[in-house]
């Protein structure tokens, strides 16, 4: 057999483990795995390095049409493509207006197919403003809808009340679609900010105080329930405790369909670090102490979290810039750093098996969102890949995405993505982003969401 390209010699990651494999690329796809696999009119030598699957992150904001200047798709897929990324699943806000109908859907596909470097799907939202919009949305084409129990922080996209949620999860369940929840208890922190508000409160630890890990099991606790008497396909997005993992995984023995994420920033960062960084750091939920973190590492190593996206949500400096933390926009830019964080293991180098690096990154969430072609080093599936070292140890310095208030600039990883290939195709080599690739809009398969 003749190929366009094979990858040769690399380590290659599958859910079966490593092995040493070449890869044998044709017409963007996987033709074949082997060892000394022969005939190509290009070879790649991956001696040396790992072959991971291309980072499917399905929790990002690249914010465009409307609010470019905080991120848009030419740089937010910059990034994620230095980071290893090959696929992403952008939210319906920060674009302005947020994708709430079939047109706001269909205007944000058209530029994401012009300006994309990457494949990349788009979630819907669910609020009360449309809840008869659902059933266009999905013959649209979005992977599932998000909704937050919380204040979003874009009046744009108000928060779903316990009827709107219930009523769309019973929809989404009739379309066979996902619901993402950010599931923060809205009353327990307006009223928790309310007061902090009344008594002149602006400092970091005022705003950390004002959302205590007990408002987030609570909204887990209720969207789980929802779910549950729905029959709906739930995704918690960026729990930051062990203790929301645990419950969230405690349903799922129990029968309810429910996928589980957290985000590389809760698993390297705790509340000192807010202290210490600042703005750049400010997120909902918030960052927690180290004792939480800690049980968040024992849920992940223990195979109770699905999924880790990046919720990468950057904003212009003077949004980030305040004496009142409360003022400040809550977004953490981290699209670059996903793979890094897991294989780095953390600030303690906590050692992840990279056949779970991977499914937490890539494999899970193209299976939840039934991304077509994604996740998997497998014949047939898309030629997405990252080349990585995992002896290298080096430190961030190299920003691609809008703003360089970036958390993660001067952090020193273990393990290193030295170059990005999109349907067989370089999109990131040693530092350098390919400006001319362009990505492609992924609709979900017709197949029902369930996790491998």
């Amino acid at each position: 057999m003749s190929f366009d390209l094979i990858v040769r010699g690399g380590q290659v990651v599958t859910p079966q483990g490593v092995r040493r494999l070449d890869i044998g690329i044709t017409g963007g796809q996987i033709a074949a795995l082997g060892e000394e696999l022969g005939g190509a009119r290009q070879e790649l030598d991956a001696g040396g390095r790992h072959v991971f699957p291309g980072v499917v992150d399905a929790h990002v904001h690249l914010n465009e049409p409307g609010r470019t200047d905080w991120e848009g798709f030419e740089t937010g897929t910059r990034a994620l493509a230095a980071g290893g990324a090959t696929s992403f699943v952008d939210m319906p806000l920060n674009s302005s207006p947020p994708v709430l109908t079939r047109a706001r859907f269909e205007e944000k596909a058209r530029l994401g197919e012009e300006k994309s470097r990457l494949d990349f799907g788009l979630w819907g939202g669910l609020t009360p403003l449309n809840l008869g919009e659902l059933d266009d949305l999905a013959a649209a084409g979005v992977c599932g809808f998000k909704a937050f129990m919380s204040h979003s922080g874009l009046d744009e996209f108000p928060a779903a009340d316990d009827l709107t949620l219930y009523e769309g999860m019973r929809a989404a369940a009739r379309l066979g679609l996902v619901v993402a929840t950010h599931a923060e208890s809205d009353d327990f922190t307006r009223r928790l900010t309310e007061a902090a508000r009344a008594q002149g409160k602006a400092g970091v630890r005022d705003y950390l105080e004002t959302r205590p890990v007990v408002t987030e099991l609570e909204a887990v606790g209720r969207a789980l329930l929802f779910a549950r008497d729905t029959g709906a396909a739930l995704h918690l997005v960026h729990l930051s405790s062990g203790a929301a993992v645990a419950l969230a995984f405690e349903a799922k023995a129990k029968g309810v369909d429910v996928s589980i994420e957290t985000c590389p920033h809760y698993l390297h960062f705790t509340d000192e670090d807010v202290e210490r960084v600042g703005a750049a750091l400010k997120c909902a939920p918030p960052l927690r102490p180290k004792a939480v973190q800690d049980d968040l590492w024992r849920e992940l190593l223990a195979g109770h979290v699905d999924i880790v996206g990046s919720d990468h949500s950057p904003a212009p400096p003077d949004m980030k810039t305040s004496s009142d933390f409360f003022a400040l926009w809550g977004g953490i830019s981290g699209a670059q750093s996903t793979l890094n964080v897991l294989l780095d293991g953390g600030h303690h180098r906590r050692g992840l098996p990279l056949e779970l690096v991977a499914a937490l990154s890539a494999l899970n969430p193209a299976q939840r969102f039934r991304l077509p072609g994604k996740g998997r080093l497998e014949v047939g599936a898309d030629a997405d890949f990252a080349l990585v070292d995992l002896n290298e140890e080096w430190t961030l310095t190299d920003l691609h995405d809008r703003w360089e208030q970036n958390p993660y600039r001067g952090q020193t990883f273990r393990g290193r993505v030295r170059s990005t290939y999109s349907r067989g195709r370089t999109v990131y080599e040693h530092g350098v982003v390919v400006d001319a690739i362009r990505g492609k809009l992924l609709r979900p398969s017709p197949r029902p969401a369930s996790m491998p």
